[in-house]
Formats: C-alpha cells, sequence, structure tokens
C-alpha cells in the first residue's frame, strides 16, 4: 500500500515541464522497475518518458534539448525495506548514497545533469526482491508498479 505522505510528496515535486526517466536492466527482474514503469507511462501523461536502461548518460543531450523544471528518476534502489516499498530521495541523497543498483556512472548522470539544468532531480526508487538475471519482475514490485503508475498518471493528468 502506497502511503499518502508519498502521494503528496508526488504532487508536491512533479510541477512544470516534467522529465522521467525509467532506469534499470530489463534482464534482471526487479531491475526492470525504471523501464517497464517509463512504458506504462509513455503517451499517457504530460511528461516527457525516457526510458534509459542501463545506460542513462546516454540520453543527457535528449533530457538537456527538452529544458524540464523537474527530472524524477525510477530506478531500483536498495533502502534496506521491505521489497515493493518506495521512497523518493532528493538529488543530495541520491549522489551522497550507494542506494542505486547500478555503478557511479548514475551518480555521475545526476551531477551531470545538475550542472547543465535547472531542473530540481528526484528518484523514485523502489526496494526490489531481487535482480537477478533471467527471472521475472516480482509480484511485489508489479503492486508497487500499478500504485506508483496511477498516482503519476493522476498528479500529471489533473
Amino acid at each position: 500500500m502506497m502511503p499518502n505522505s508519498m502521494k503528496d510528496r508526488l504532487t508536491q515535486i512533479l510541477k512544470g515541464k516534467v522529465v522521467i526517466i525509467g532506469i534499470g536492466n530489463p534482464l534482471r527482474a526487479d531491475d526492470a522497475f525504471g523501464p517497464v514503469l517509463i512504458k506504462r507511462l509513455q503517451g499517457k501523461v504530460k511528461a516527457v518518458c525516457i526510458d534509459a536502461a542501463s545506460t542513462p548518460e546516454n540520453h543527457t543531450g535528449k533530457i538537456i534539448k527538452e529544458k524540464p523544471d523537474t527530472i524524477l528518476l525510477l530506478d531500483a534502489l536498495h533502502l534496506g525495506a521491505v521489497p515493493g516499498e518506495w521512497a523518493i530521495l532528493e538529488k543530495d541523497e541520491i549522489v551522497k548514497s550507494g542506494f542505486s543498483t547500478h555503478d557511479t556512472s548514475c551518480h555521475m548522470f545526476i551531477e551531470y545533469l545538475e550542472q547543465n539544468t535547472p531542473a530540481k532531480i528526484y528518484m523514485l526508487g523502489v526496494e526490489p526482491k531481487s535482480i537477478a538475471l533471467g527471472e521475472p519482475m516480482s509480484d511485489e514490485i508489479e503492486q508497487a508498479l500499478e500504485q506508483i503508475c496511477q498516482k503519476i498518471k493522476e498528479t500529471l493528468n489533473h
């Protein structure tokens, strides 16, 4: 279940021109969270949705060209929570943490965007159950996906 505070938080941050970027490897179980959510949002929300897969740095030119007010990164994160729980982190929390299931390129990517766009940068991370190669997405992540997708649609299309 999504806490009301997280619903309110999405409403607070998704302002102005929004670019949503899904990060993750679709072949690694719950690490597919970001790209799968992007596919569910594309064409259904008033935001630019980019499936960056495992190489978000390859999309910096497009992101900067959009001149966003808000950038929301979607990724599986090691939050130390129950699988399927999610949190919204601000840029400073993301860069200082070791939460990501990816290497340091994610941190460099965020710092590069910060230097080249005035956008506020956030990460919506969900705790994975498994990021094993070739496994399907867990039920916990599927449930979180549905809740988060619905809330983002409600927020951006009101």
